[in-house]
């Protein structure tokens, strides 16, 4: 995948090695797009679509921008990135989480993500931060708290609505069904995900960018430490947003030059759609080499005996 004149190429192919050998494979596919939806360069097949997952929640959270939830409340970009955030309930990020239900007077339990197996609350959920931001929505904009994952809510189709309007297209078209945590997600084209991210690295939005700002300055409450979206985000400093989904999406978008590149891998492996990432953003010239050898050093080599590759090739120089 280069970019240039309109590029595609075959699904790529990514290998688990051990001691060089072949155990694993996987397969994955990657569209960069413009804010256009002009797609730029294309891995795969030009309509591959699946659910957009948590790779949604900048969208999600752009709501509580364009709403005023976010001067009305004083609320800050560090709950806006917490509210992008798939968070690992570190005591700064649930605090956070806590932080934006503390302004908005909300009782953390109006929370209906679901409490985290072998954890005490909801606050400690991966997607609590995304809860708490659609609860500041309701709150602004006095719409019922109980009901807000319901996809016939105010707050949901808000959401929807914007999503639609981004990539001009009727609201109703989309294909929605209900993610892990309860409220809805999207099946669409990796097209439509590319172009999203497209939008949000743009930078000719001012509620969009402030969005992408919050992940940037912020990334610690948009993964964590250790994890890949954050260690991207502080690597790239400035020039790259990530967001990871689950099942094997993955999202970055080029800041400032409106391009958004979408990954996803088949079989819904994490470990593949970190190599086809580093692969992808070293090829597109997205990301120093240097830096790119760092990721790989931390996702990509597994241990002493197993490394993954990606056609063929070691994602390492």
């Amino acid at each position: 995948m280069t970019m240039g004149k309109r590029n595609h190429s075959p699904a790529l192919e990514i290998h688990l090695l051990r001691e060089g050998i072949i155990e694993s494979k996987h397969q994955a596919e990657a569209v960069v797009c413009d804010t256009k939806g002009r797609m730029l360069s294309i891995a795969g097949q030009t309509d591959t679509s699946c659910f957009i997952r948590s790779a949604l929640k900048p969208v999600q959270a752009l709501a509580v921008v364009t709403s005023g939830a976010m001067e009305h409340f004083d609320l800050n970009d560090r709950d806006l990135a917490v509210m992008c955030g798939s968070h690992h309930h570190t005591v700064e990020q649930v605090r956070q989480v806590f932080n934006i239900l503390w302004h908005c007077d909300i009782d953390p339990t109006a929370l209906q993500c679901p409490t985290p197996q072998g954890l005490d609350s909801p606050l400690e959920h991966n997607c609590s931060g995304k809860h708490a931001g659609m609860l500041a929505v309701c709150q602004q904009c006095q719409w019922p708290l109980n009901t807000y994952m319901e996809a016939r809510h105010q707050v949901q189709q808000l959401i929807l609505n914007q999503m639609a309007e981004l990539l001009k297209m009727p609201a109703a078209e989309f294909m929605r069904t209900h993610d892990d945590c309860g409220v809805p997600t999207y099946y669409m084209q990796l097209e439509q995900i590319a172009t999203l991210y497209a939008h949000l690295s743009a930078g000719n939005n001012l509620n969009i960018e402030r969005v992408m700002r919050a992940m940037i300055h912020h990334p610690t409450l948009v993964a964590g430490q250790g994890q890949f979206d954050t260690d991207l985000m502080t690597l790239s400093a400035g020039e790259l947003v990530s967001k990871s989904g689950a099942e094997g999406v993955q999202c970055v978008g080029r800041i400032g030059e409106g391009l958004g590149l979408a990954i996803k891998v088949k079989d819904g492996a994490k470990r593949a759609k970190y190599a086809v990432a580093i692969h992808l953003l070293r090829e597109l010239g997205w990301l120093e080499p240097s830096h790119a050898d760092t990721l790989a050093d931390r996702y990509l080599c597994l241990s002493n005996y197993k490394r993954l590759e990606v056609n063929g090739e070691l994602v390492m120089l």
